[in-house]
């Protein structure tokens, strides 16, 4: 009995984890969500803050993983950019090194999300000598992420407001009329709409 009662708790355990990682990543999902589309401006820096800390418990208990590692640079790229100035370079670099960390454990992961996110920072960041921003990196990397994601709204967003800041708008437009023809996502209603007043803002302001 106490073989099976072992054998059975084995080969629950990979399982197990899954469930816990999707668990703790949804969480951090929701929670973002939230602070980013529902809380003040004025509020976000704090609340960011706190999360980034939240995400980096999480990847380290799935340090294998390169979802949590997907989510504590989403998480802490949205910290340092409602911090701002020199101060929130630290912080955009850890973000820089979770994503490449999630690049080699798997480049698909969350529908190729770790590129989406590293081409974004690429043309954000300013460049050297006091960041590593390049812009040539940035249309790389979300290239990769709209092959893995063709059809994906946060892809197609990043990459036309990579083409917008570049003044390749006819391109930008293109991109971001795919963002907002992208298939909802059942499982993020709050994500899907910020995201699309983010897009039609966009092309507000190119009109």
């Amino acid at each position: 009995m106490k073989k099976m009662i072992l054998a059975a708790a084995l080969a629950c355990a990979p399982l197990c984890a899954l469930a816990g990682l999707d668990e703790d990543v949804r969480a951090l999902q929701g929670q973002w969500e939230t602070i980013k589309y529902r809380r003040a401006a004025a509020e976000h820096e704090k609340a960011f803050e706190a999360l980034t800390h939240s995400a980096d418990e999480v990847r380290a208990r799935y340090a294998g993983r390169a979802e949590p590692q997907i989510w504590y640079a989403i998480i802490a790229s949205s910290y340092a950019g409602a911090r701002g100035g020199l101060g929130a370079l630290s912080v955009v670099k850890e973000a820089k090194k979770a994503l490449e960390q999630a690049l080699a454990l798997d480049p698909a992961a969350l529908h190729g999300s770790a590129h989406t996110t590293l081409g974004s920072l690429y043309y954000q960041v300013p460049g050297w000598p006091i960041g590593f921003g390049n812009d040539d990196k940035a249309r790389e990397h979300l290239q990769r992420a709209l092959a893995l994601d063709p059809e994906g709204i946060d892809a197609n967003y990043f990459y036309g407001d990579y083409l917008y800041r570049k003044g390749e708008l006819d391109a930008a437009r293109v991109a971001l009329g795919r963002a907002l023809k992208a298939p909802p996502r059942p499982e993020r209603p709050l994500a899907d709409e910020g995201r699309r007043k983010e897009i039609e803002s966009l092309l507000a302001a190119m009109r």
